[in-house]
């Protein structure tokens, strides 16, 4: 199960992992804790980095707007994520933008502490690097799953990652609360016509709404929408 998901997830949750204890307090000794509330941007498009991110409590989506202002979601982040590294090592300014689900708790730590965290702890240089290279299978597994699935297997697969990425830190498994607009933008399709997947799911006895929340009480069914079973 864990390598399916691995195939959509940014596992930037592990990037403290492999540390030694002076190592990781070393990293704690930099971090500025922050609250951000629901709605604000933890950065924006076009935007100058200034250090990263690390979410301890709420989620957050990772999105661009097109040519006409739509937005295309292209990633949620939950607790222990890790986010905003990539313009910051590239020196760039952002290409995407990051806007709080609810409210949020963040660890901050500033663009030079960062870089000397990186110089002088090699195991997070090395995690890093390998992490960034990871995420680039993962926007190219959802590019062709956008491209290539249709749009009941589109909503299938994204609930199934939903679920578990909400969840993964969570005893006891909760519903997908996300809004509908949202859910839409990151599956690429309308609000109505999403709407009218959902329903058939329901019917189907995949899935149970509770407002805005989704319960899946039949994975696998909507597994088989992909022609793949997750063990």
């Amino acid at each position: 199960m864990r390598d399916f998901f691995s195939q959509f997830d940014f596992q930037s949750d592990l990037l403290f992992e492999d540390l030694t204890e002076s190592e990781n307090q070393a990293v704690e000794n930099t971090m500025e804790s922050l609250a951000i509330k629901k709605g604000s941007m933890l950065f924006y498009e076009g935007g100058i980095p200034t250090g990263i991110y690390q979410i301890k409590q709420g989620k957050a989506k990772k999105f661009k707007r097109g040519f006409t202002g739509d937005e295309q979601i292209f990633y949620i982040y939950t607790p222990q994520d890790v986010l905003g590294y990539h313009a910051l090592l590239g020196q760039e300014r952002y290409q995407d933008s990051c806007e709080a689900l609810e409210d949020l708790k963040v660890n901050f730590i500033a663009k030079e502490d960062f870089l000397r965290l990186l110089r002088e702890i090699p195991a997070l240089q090395q995690k890093l690097i390998k992490n960034i290279g990871h995420e680039f299978g993962v926007l190219a597994n959802i590019i062709a799953v956008l491209a290539q699935k249709n749009q009941n297997a589109r909503l299938a697969l994204f609930l199934l990652l939903l679920e578990n990425r909400f969840n993964r830190n969570s005893p006891t498994v909760k519903g997908i609360d996300l809004t509908r607009d949202d859910l839409a933008n990151l599956i690429g399709t309308s609000q109505e016509s999403l709407g009218r997947s959902l329903k058939q799911f329901k019917e189907q006895g995949c899935i149970e709404t509770d407002k805005r929340n989704i319960y899946i009480k039949d994975s696998l069914q909507l597994e088989q929408l992909l022609q793949v079973k997750i063990d």
